[in-house]
């Protein structure tokens, strides 16, 4: 990347304060872009979703996956659980989605429960046998007596594809029957999935991000304090695909005697640590033996680091500087936080970050761990909490005493509840993948592009006012 002009700025940069120059390309379809990130860890798009409580589970490890992202659990999940779930994401399909099954004698009360858990809406009902007898929908649902069983309110007139289907195939037969979605089953006409139009169409434009055995991939966070070798064979066991060491302040002793233990380990998958700002912190978690650093202190939306404590550095900036010194011991970083459009995916990415780790963002979707709630207008959210609230290290400090968890509550630094609401035009993971991604792509051709690599080393990229920013934003209204 180079500066417009070679001028070198006087000051730190947000995304917010700089925008890319397009450049003659010979890049000829979006869909030409290679976005698979050189890191090591796997991922077929640049995105990956930040270990917070209320935003990365079993369902957004597994949806982020199948369009090669990955989803990163929080150290503060028990490890039993943790293992649980890199077990259940490890066996799901490349193209069908994981459906909600019902049994007939199941109430309405029942599916109203489970159908916010899923953004394709549907739950598909099965028999003894597993096979699918009838699919029901809100549609279905709605002036129903809550205690009314599935099988008299189901939609019986099924159409079912074939779980190996081409998912080409799958569309056209999906659009020619004018259906939004169908269950999938295998030879003995068992409930293999659900397809639905949109995600047939997704699986012949997006490559799953997986491992050397043809299992979707995950990663799993580990805290700096307690037995941190231990946990990290543990999750290593458990085929974890990479490990992040975690902490808000990534430059310390701590941290780096904690790099080291994972690394006596010989993991096989990379170690990410951070979160750090700076190239000498770069260089002091690269030689404690980190594959990728976190770079960001700060930016995420759930984060008060900055106003409590005067620390931090502008996102853009943090990321131009660690990533040129990573580059010099062939490392990489993640840029982590203050992703709030696709123009901020793209510029960290042309500052040289792998891949971009979003949190906040992906809060408010289907696919998020917490119940989809609605406010007095109607209006569908999810809560959300940054990992350094009260609400994080009540969670994270539950088997200390009372007296070292009333201390630590003191000094919490994150927004504990926050609603993120549902964007109707885009409710799922998937819709925003597809947005982001859009976006990127197209940055990439702009910069004549063929890949992350090459676009870190064309993008030409200029400082703006605010005024510079507001003038491109879209207007939703007329100005006269």
């Amino acid at each position: 990347m180079r500066f417009l002009n070679d001028i070198q700025p006087a000051y730190d940069l947000t995304y917010d304060d700089v925008f890319m120059v397009p450049r003659r390309s010979a890049v000829g379809s979006r869909q030409g872009v290679d976005l698979s990130s050189p890191d090591g860890t796997g991922t077929t798009i640049p995105l990956v979703v930040a270990n917070m409580t209320a935003i990365a589970g079993r369902r957004m490890a597994e949806t982020v996956a199948r369009r090669g992202g990955l989803v990163v659990i929080p150290q503060d999940i028990p490890i039993d659980v943790v293992t649980e779930v890199i077990s259940w994401v490890k066996t799901r399909h490349h193209v069908l989605d994981t459906p909600i099954v019902l049994a007939p004698t199941q109430t309405v009360a029942d599916a109203l429960v489970l159908l916010p858990k899923r953004a394709h809406d549907a739950g598909v009902v099965v028999d003894a046998d597993h096979k699918p007898v009838g699919v029901v929908t809100d549609a279905d649902l709605s002036g129903v007596d809550r205690f009314t069983q599935l099988s008299e309110v189901m939609s019986k007139d099924l159409l079912l594809l074939d779980a190996d289907i081409d998912p080409r195939d799958a569309f056209n037969k999906l659009d020619g029957a004018n259906r939004r979605y169908a269950p999938a089953v295998d030879k003995e006409g068992r409930l293999a999935g659900i397809l639905t139009r949109t995600g047939a169409l997704r699986a012949t434009l997006y490559t799953p991000a997986v491992d050397a055995n043809g299992k979707l991939r995950v990663a799993a966070a580990v805290g700096i304090n307690g037995d941190v070798a231990g946990k990290a064979k543990q999750l290593l066991d458990a085929g974890v695909d990479t490990l992040v060491v975690d902490t808000a302040h990534g430059h310390q002793e701590s941290m780096i005697a904690a790099v080291k233990a994972v690394r006596a380990l010989d993991p096989q998958v990379p170690i990410v640590a951070g979160n750090i700002v700076a190239a000498e912190g770069v260089r002091d978690l690269i030689e404690a033996g980190a594959d990728i650093i976190k770079v960001g202190v700060g930016p995420g939306a759930m984060c008060t680091t900055r106003m409590m404590t005067g620390v931090g550095r502008p996102q853009f900036s943090a990321v131009l500087e660690c990533a040129a010194e990573a580059a010099k011991f062939g490392k990489h970083v993640w840029a982590d936080g203050g992703v709030r459009h696709p123009r901020d995916v793209a510029m960290a990415l042309a500052a040289g970050a792998s891949n971009v780790m979003i949190g906040s963002w992906f809060a408010g979707t289907y696919e998020s761990p917490g119940d989809l709630q609605h406010d007095a207008q109607g209006r569908a959210y999810k809560e959300s909490f940054g990992m350094a609230s009260a609400r994080a290290v009540r969670n994270r400090t539950s088997e200390e005493s009372a007296y070292d968890r009333a201390r630590k509550a003191l000094f919490e630094e994150g927004i504990s509840t926050s609603r993120m609401f549902l964007d109707p035009a885009r409710p799922g993971v998937e819709d925003l993948i597809d947005s982001v991604i859009a976006g990127v792509r197209s940055s990439c051709t702009y910069a004549g592009a063929a890949s992350l690599a090459e676009f870190a080393e064309k993008a030409t990229v200029g400082i703006q006012s605010a005024a510079g920013y507001a003038e491109g934003k879209p207007l939703h209204a007329s100005w006269s």
